[in-house]
């Protein structure tokens, strides 16, 4: 056996791992682990612009929580609470319940303000997740295209989920601060406050992951608002550890940033979002719930299992194990067509080549009617000599095994026009999600 020949470290980096001895198909990414790291390291470039076009949308965000932070710090230096700090401050004997009442002022506002800024930042989350989608489907990308194009088919679905929690997220502080207000002026009822509070928080935690499922649902999948809300509730409930876990894996920038305060932690989270944050946490979310689609969702309604994943056994992706209706209505559509316009001329029947056999007589620059005679008979044997050929390869089998598909896919068409008004199909409902029959 010839020993394999040893390259030198230039010659490997210059040549990749494409073109050594060791590598195959094999390492290709055949798990959503290994596809993960797969587009992070080789499309790093692509994940920095996506995140810089997320992260231009979330500015109005960005400016209500910086100016929220600014306006409660500056707030609690200046009025009653910096009394006898300065001679233009009157001295306020008696402040209990001035700072919550003034923080539900203050959140009142802000919080609201969430809401229509999560309209502006939905379009970036249905572009740039449409961008990291299909990197998870290993598709083929053009970024500015793409991103107007998941605006297009993704906004509705985003700005459902987006509007759900920022609304959830207003109700649930204000309620808090209410409570925090009760029990700092000691008004009765105040257990009641109290409950709302746990409670508000509760459903907001809840609710981050609903809406985290309703962001990858509305992006892989065609539903309706009621649909999304639904299915969205059913994969939190059903995945509920996989998805809290997943969860905090994905947001832990955001995390870092809001509540890492101006330390060392808060300068990283918040590095980390300015440069590829918003698109970290689409990918490793995505790609997640790609994994529990195929595993729940996908089998159930006939769609491809494995989506951009290497098939070690099939050597190549998995295909879907049912062929779904839409499919089936595309491919009597293109048959219909095809019967249409007719049997194919090239492909029907045999047709000579023309710069084989009989030449054409030519014309002088003056010529007789003895010269037209010539030209006339040529002409007759080529006919003749294309006939010829035509009837010498008819039963060639390419022509004939297309002739006998075309007649079967006419009569194929012929007979579901006649039966389609004797019988009435019956509408294929979707399976519910998450269910085993």
């Amino acid at each position: 056996m010839a020993e394999q020949e040893r390259k030198g470290l230039v010659a490997r980096w210059l040549e990749g791992k494409e073109r050594s001895e060791d590598y195959a198909r094999s390492t290709l990414p055949t798990n959503r682990w290994s596809l993960f790291w797969d587009i992070l390291k080789g499309r790093f470039g692509r994940l920095m612009l996506v995140n810089l076009l997320m992260l231009v949308t979330a500015l109005p965000v960005i400016a209500i929580i910086l100016w929220r932070f600014l306006a409660v710090g500056i707030a609690g230096t200046g009025g009653q609470f910096g009394a006898g700090l300065g001679p233009s401050f009157p001295v306020v004997p008696d402040i209990v319940g001035q700072a919550e009442s003034l923080m539900f002022q203050y959140d009142v506002v802000f919080f609201s303000l969430f809401i229509p800024a999560g309209l502006i930042a939905a379009l970036g989350l249905s572009g740039g997740m449409y961008i990291i989608r299909n990197l998870v489907w290993t598709e083929g990308i053009f970024v500015a295209n793409d991103f107007l194009r998941g605006i297009k088919r993704n906004f509705f679905n985003v700005l459902e989920s987006v509007m759900i929690f920022t609304i959830v997220l207003f109700l649930a502080r204000t309620m808090g601060n209410l409570a925090d207000l009760s029990v700092a002026t000691g008004v009765s009822g105040k257990g009641w406050m109290i409950a709302s509070k746990v409670v508000g928080y509760i459903f907001v935690a809840f609710m981050l992951p609903v809406c985290l499922w309703m962001l990858s649902l509305g992006i892989s999948y065609k539903q309706g608002p009621w649909a999304l809300l639904r299915n969205a509730v059913v994969m939190t409930v059903g995945t509920f550890p996989q998805t809290v876990f997943f969860a905090a894996l994905a947001l832990w920038p955001f995390f870092l940033a809001l509540f890492g305060g101006v330390g060392f932690f808060g300068v990283v989270g918040i590095l980390f979002l300015l440069l590829i944050g918003f698109s970290y946490a689409s990918l490793v979310w995505l790609d997640y719930s790609q994994w529990a689609f195929d595993k729940y969702v996908n089998p159930n309604i006939g769609v491809a299992t494995g989506r951009g994943l290497y098939n070690k056994d099939k050597q190549g992706t998995n295909a879907p194990a049912t062929v779904t209706e839409e499919q089936n209505e595309a491919m009597r559509e293109y048959r219909r067509q095809m019967v249409a316009h007719g049997r194919s001329v090239l492909a029907s029947r045999p047709i000579k080549p023309i710069d084989d056999g009989v030449e054409m007589y030519e014309l002088p620059e003056s010529f007789s009617r003895e010269d037209l005679q010539k030209l006339r008979e040529s002409k007759q044997a080529m006919e003749a000599d294309v006939r010829q050929y035509e009837a010498e390869h008819r039963d060639d089998e390419q022509y004939v095994a297309y002739n006998r598909e075309f007649d079967e896919i006419a009569r194929a068409i012929g007979t579901e026009e006649n039966g389609s008004g004797k019988k009435k199909k019956k509408k294929v409902r979707r399976p519910k999600m998450l269910s085993g029959k």
